[in-house]
This record gives structure tokens, C-alpha cells and sequence, in this order.
């Protein structure tokens, strides 16, 4: 009753308008709520005592929706029963679709940061700092530019993290019945990594309302990632020079800027500049 003031009794009703409430669109509205009643019921089963989480051995689940009605993965609208294409989920047992969770937050994650590089790096490439300014192009060439000294050290980097998270979810697969196991009191994405604290002292609802954000952006950015190493493949140009071109509507000049600096020594400068000049164009005509 407090939360609703214009319900507070009959006769303060009588005296008293409505409280105003802020507009949000019904689809928005709908949309969140739904994510954030489903996410209710994953954490009741799979948040609410992080790491005392038991799975059951012979538990098996028809589709994928009886595994998002169990909570042993989260669904959100517009796919409220998830989404199985290939039928992955059909007759699946309990500990595989906790696998499946994982792996799906694990890549999100992997997408969220690639994403962020590829536009940063863009951004930043040709600058004095960055490989003595050798690194230049779509970021999908990047990689391949730097030392292999980077190569090593980013090599031992992603050793380290994925022993670590070895040790911490998977089951020993000489002791486990079957290979690619999660042990019976992990829960999916929970590796206990915070060196900020962020979550130190937050209650429940806070973490699952986080928890809900990053795996919806994961979700986003796997498709985001993909979409970005798809358009640098078809036309080798960077991304935010080549985007800019085109929503002015010149599909012709996006062609013509892929003949003259795709391949170039500064391709970024060329995109850039090339760019600049057809926005010129543009608001000059």
C-alpha cells in the first residue's frame, strides 16, 4: 500500500490526485519487466547462495524451455522460452545446459570486450604510443601487426586466466564420469572476480539485476562482434569512417573510398580524410 500513495486510504484518495508517474513505453515496459520477473526465478535457484548450488545427475530436460522454466538458463524477451535453433537443449541433461549457461556467458563477455577494441583501437591507431604507430587498418588486420613479443605476452595472459578458471568451475576430467564437467557447486559465470569490490555489501536484488544487464550486453555484443568482423571482411575499410559515409547516403562514394585507400600504408588517415571530404561535400551542396 505505500508504494501506491493515491491508495494510502479512502479518504486521503478523495483529496489527494494520483502521484505522477515518469512515461515509459508500453513495449520497453513490458520487455524489462518480463527480464526481470524470469531473472527473479534464476536467482532464486542459482544466485541467492553463490557457489552452494547442487546440480542433479539424471535431471534431463525435454527442450529449452523446460530449462528455462527450471532456471538452469535465463531467457528474456523477445525470447521468453529462449531460443534453439539447432536443438542443442532437446533431451539435454541438467550439468549440460549448466555448461551451456557458462559458455554463453563466458563468450559474451569475450564479445563485449572485443567489440570495445575493435572501435577503440580504430581510434587510437597511428598514434606514437601504440607499436610506434605501425599498427594501422580495420582492427581485424590489427593483430596480426604487432610484435611477437605481444603475442607471447598476451598468449601467457590468456593461459593464466583460463587455468585459473579451469581450476575453478571444471570438474577434474580424470576423476569426473564424463569430460566437460562443471563441478556440482559452481554457479554458471561466477569466478568471484571483483579487484574493483563493486559488489561488496550489495544485496541480492542488486546482483541479480546486474547479473541480468551483462548477460543481455554479452548477448548483444556476440552479435555486434560478428557484424563487425563481417563489414570489415566485405569491404576492408574501418568501421566508423566507412558507417559515417554511407548514412550520408553516398553508397557510391563508399565504394570509391574502398579503391583508394584499402590496402594503403595510412589506411586510417586515408578512410578519415576521405570521409571529411565527402561530409564537406555534403553540407557544402
Amino acid at each position: 500500500a505505500n508504494s501506491c500513495p493515491w491508495r494510502r486510504s479512502a479518504r486521503s484518495s478523495l483529496h489527494t490526485p494520483p502521484a505522477p508517474l515518469l512515461f515509459t513505453p508500453p513495449l520497453t515496459r513490458n520487455m524489462a519487466a518480463f527480464c526481470r520477473s524470469t531473472f527473479t526465478v534464476f536467482a532464486a535457484k542459482k544466485v541467492a547462495e553463490v557457489g552452494k548450488v547442487k546440480t542433479n545427475d539424471n535431471k534431463k530436460f525435454a527442450n529449452i524451455s523446460a530449462a528455462v522454466s527450471a532456471g538452469a538458463i535465463q531467457g528474456c524477451a523477445p525470447f521468453p522460452d529462449g531460443i534453439d535453433v539447432f536443438g542443442f537443449y532437446n533431451e539435454i541433461d541438467e550439468k549440460e545446459a549448466q555448461r551451456y549457461a557458462d559458455v554463453e556467458i563466458t563468450h559474451g563477455r569475450v564479445a563485449m570486450l572485443a567489440s570495445l577494441g575493435f572501435l577503440v583501437g580504430e581510434q587510437v591507431e597511428g598514434s606514437g604510443f601504440l607499436f610506434d604507430a605501425n599498427v594501422t587498418g580495420p582492427a581485424i588486420n590489427h593483430f596480426q601487426q604487432v610484435p611477437a613479443t605481444f603475442w607471447g605476452l598476451l598468449g601467457a595472459l590468456i593461459f593464466t586466466v583460463e587455468a585459473n578458471r579451469v581450476q575453478k568451475a571444471w570438474q577434474n576430467p580424470f576423476q569426473a564420469d564424463k569430460l566437460f564437467l562443471l563441478k556440482d557447486d559452481f554457479t554458471p559465470g561466477d569466478y568471484q572476480f571483483d579487484p574493483l569490490k563493486l559488489s561488496a555489501g550489495k544485496d541480492v536484488e542488486w546482483l541479480n539485476d546486474k547479473k541480468l544487464k551483462e548477460l543481455n550486453n554479452g548477448r548483444v555484443a556476440m552479435v555486434a562482434i560478428s557484424g563487425m568482423i563481417a563489414q570489415e571482411l566485405v569491404n576492408g575499410l574501418n568501421l566508423i569512417p566507412a558507417d559515417e559515409v554511407l548514412e550520408m547516403g553516398k553508397a557510391d562514394a563508399l565504394v570509391a573510398m574502398g579503391a583508394q585507400c584499402a590496402g594503403t600504408v595510412d589506411e586510417a588517415a586515408c578512410a578519415k580524410a576521405f570521409e571529411a571530404a565527402e561530409r564537406v561535400a555534403t553540407f557544402s551542396s
